[in-house]
């Protein structure tokens, strides 16, 4: 039987459920411009009636306010996720992509390749009209100088995006750690106050916007598991695991556990193309973060990494797919030994891609890297390439040093496959990098060679114009080891070949640059001074691609080639950038519509609550005055 006073008790939790709505309606609308806040409402249920042994049965106990819970759909912010990680992607190829083109234009801004090369033509058939004259060939000799500016300037250019792009990927992995980090900490913060009966309604609100800042940095799975009760499994404990996964499964997060990432610089002897700057950086887990103590390698050319990282690191290693692979058909042992005594074993690969049996394209380290052997990272020290006119087969030979191996090399390799760097299915800085140098490979040698066979207005043997600056000292290159696709001849890397031509390098001989007169502007000793049947030859090849080609074209058409690819990159990127934009805009507008506050919806709510609690106070007041009467006038 319920107490005189039940009916104040009822009312009195319609008070305080009706005060509960309009807190929460309070705070929706002090919070309707917060970034990432999602609507809270009152979740509220008929309290447990109360049995009265009366016909009737049983009496209404009031109401009981359950819980305050945010408005969110989980699915949405999934679907965000995925779409803002390629958003990321392409926001940081269009943001590089961009830079990439600007340094490639040539217009009435900028003079480019197009300006140059024709200045430098231009000065070339001057020579023609005047082949014995110094001051002609001075000039020309001057304007080989500024096309070699050029190639020195683009190639200065690319290494400086490169290491652009690489610091940036540093500061990424920096943010994915401060950003595990904060998740932790929010994880353990929320269990917490849930697991004593709270509902943590802002720090998942706050955890879910640092989760969709990570997504915009590399791919992420984020789910959330009840914690259960070994003792008693249908007992609702009130604490979850939150579990997170970046690049397709690798764990980051596990609840107030979090792993820890490193960027370590690679050293010289680990580069993997010639012309990657020092210091590229790896990255690594660390196994303890008081030592500092690395473990597994985190892989930064997995295809599910995903977001800015993913577009930063094809930006910076992407090679167009031409990577060096090749399968074993040797393993031998050479009279040779390092300076610990070790035998320095040889390994041979037959290259059977066509962009590997030219030179020309070769991008090999000249400083040693790692080669891969079934799944074995073995360091080289040396290669060479060779040429076997009876059975058509090309092959490097590589030597190994074992001493900074994970394992000898044996006979049991044959057959298996080698790899130097990752097959990167982009045009990035590296492969920009080497069509700058094959570029110059291609010209630098056929015009060399024109000049080489040809003579000075004195009748004096001809000399090279263009030719490339040791790294070490002053000396220059003179390409005493030629080579051509289909050479029987080895080539060895240490040989002074065109190989160590790059677009770095690439300059003009000192001997030329002194004295312009070297210049072969004949091809017959015999001939006169005004002979200039060579300059024909030299202006020939500059546009015939049946002399020299670059691509397929004339070597004059460089720019349209690579301009062509930059273009089309830059114009993928800001196309798709665009899309994704335009799609993550939609998913969060119907993300917004369910977890947003509506100020309208709140003005109903704010009038519904009010009048709620205007009624339950009028129901208390009407119950004061009944106990008043019972109580003092009928002396109850």
């Amino acid at each position: 039987m319920p107490s005189q006073f039940f009916g104040l008790n009822i009312a009195y939790t319609g008070l305080l459920n009706s005060n509960a709505g309009l807190n929460t309606t309070s705070n929706n609308i002090s919070n309707a411009e917060t970034e990432g806040y999602s609507r809270q409402e009152v979740n509220s249920q008929a309290a447990e009636a109360l049995r009265v042994w009366t016909t009737y049965g049983c009496a209404g106990a009031g109401v009981e306010t359950l819980s305050i819970e945010r408005v969110h759909d989980e699915f949405y912010d999934t679907k965000y996720w995925n779409n803002n990680t390629k958003t990321g992607e392409y926001s940081m190829k269009e943001y590089y992509m961009k830079q990439v083109e600007d340094y490639f234009k040539d217009d009435s801004t900028i003079e480019g390749f197009s300006t140059t090369f024709n200045h430098f033509s231009a000065a070339l058939a001057e020579v023609k009209k005047n082949p014995a004259a110094n001051s002609t060939k001075a000039q020309f000799v001057g304007f080989a100088a500024n096309l070699c500016e050029y190639f020195n300037s683009m190639a200065s250019s690319m290494e400086q995006v490169q290491k652009d792009i690489n610091s940036e990927i540093k500061l990424k992995i920096d943010e994915i750690n401060s950003l595990a980090s904060e998740i932790a900490t929010i994880n353990k913060q929320i269990n917490v106050i849930e697991i004593s009966g709270g509902t943590a309604n802002e720090l998942r609100d706050k955890r879910t916007l640092l989760l969709d800042e990570m997504s915009s940095i590399v791919n992420i799975d984020a789910k959330e598991y009840p914690i259960i009760d070994s003792n008693d499994p249908d007992r609702e404990t009130g604490g979850h695991q939150f579990i997170v996964k970046i690049a397709g499964g690798q764990t980051l997060i596990d609840t107030s556990d979090y792993n820890t990432l490193a960027c370590i610089a690679r050293s010289t002897e680990e580069k993997v193309n010639q012309s990657d700057i020092d210091g590229l950086y790896d990255t690594f887990w660390v196994t303890n973060t008081m030592t500092g103590a690395l473990g597994d390698e985190f892989n930064l050319h997995n295809t599910l990494l995903g977001g800015e990282l993913q577009g930063l690191v094809e930006l910076r290693d992407g090679n167009n797919a031409e990577n060096f692979v090749g399968k074993i058909v040797a393993v031998e042992q050479t009279t040779e030994t390092d300076a610990e005594g070790h035998v320095i074993r040889e390994i041979t690969v037959a290259a059977t891609r066509d962009y590997l049996k030219d030179l020309n394209k070769c991008t090999l380290s000249d400083t040693g890297g790692n080669i891969t052997i079934a799944n074995q990272e073995y360091y080289y020290d040396g290669w060479a390439y060779h040429y076997d006119e009876t059975t058509g087969e090309y092959t490097y030979t590589f030597k190994i040093d074992e001493t900074k191996s994970e394992a000898p090399v044996s006979g049991a390799k044959v057959g298996k496959e080698a790899e130097v760097g990752i097959a990167i299915s982009y045009q990035g800085i590296p492969y920009y990098q080497q069509q700058l140098n094959e570029w110059c490979r291609i010209f630098s040698g056929v015009f060399n060679n024109i000049l080489l066979n040809g003579y000075s207005s004195e009748g004096e043997k001809g000399v090279l114009l263009f030719t490339g600056d040791h790294a070490t000292d002053e000396d220059q290159f003179m390409f005493t080891k030629q080579y051509n696709t289909g050479t029987t001849e080895d080539v060895d890397v240490r040989d002074d070949s065109y190989y160590w031509l790059t677009a770095k390098n690439f300059t003009i001989l000192t001997a030329m640059i002194d004295n312009a007169d070297l210049l072969a502007t004949k091809k017959d000793p015999s001939a006169g001074t005004d002979a200039y049947d060579n300059v024909g030859a030299l202006i020939d090849m500059t546009t015939n691609k049946k002399v020299a080609n670059y691509r397929g074209a004339a070597t004059a058409e460089f720019l349209t080639c690579v301009l062509s690819d930059v273009a089309l990159n830059a114009k993928n990127a800001n196309t798709f950038c665009k899309n994704y934009t335009n799609i993550g805009n939609s998913i969060n507008n119907q993300r917004i519509s369910i977890s947003g506050v509506d100020s309208d919806d709140e003005a109903v709510n704010l009038v519904k609550y009010q009048n709620a609690y205007t009624l339950a106070s009028k129901m208390i007041q009407t119950l004061t005055e009944v106990y008043d009467r019972l109580i003092l006038e009928t002396g109850v």
